[in-house]
């Protein structure tokens, strides 16, 4: 399976998310809902999810392995750092969540 696109919306918030980002598979397969977040250990992506009545979080989508997840990663921070052309920006009041 191919990454045929990334897309990018920057977020200007004070959390630690800072875009929200979908992956096109094969260009026939789009996976939204990734985040781009600011972890301890500098930037990473979160797989879609859903919170729990409990209050966890679960992934809805997931790559099975850990090639997969790191090639999902690599395209989404390139496309991420890249000059923010092309992409949409959105606020905290603007957030669909």
């Amino acid at each position: 399976m191919k990454i045929t696109e990334v897309r990018i919306t920057r977020l200007e918030s004070d959390g630690k998310i800072r875009a929200m980002a979908s992956v096109t598979f094969d260009e026939c397969f789009v996976v939204t809902g990734l985040k781009v977040l600011e972890g301890s250990n500098g930037l990473f992506v979160s797989m879609p999810s859903r919170k729990l009545p409990d209050g966890t979080y679960k992934d809805i989508c997931f790559p099975v392995t850990r090639d997969t997840r790191e090639a999902i990663q690599e395209a989404v921070l390139a496309r991420y750092i890249e000059p923010e052309g092309e992409s949409a920006t959105l606020t905290d009041d603007e957030l669909p969540f």
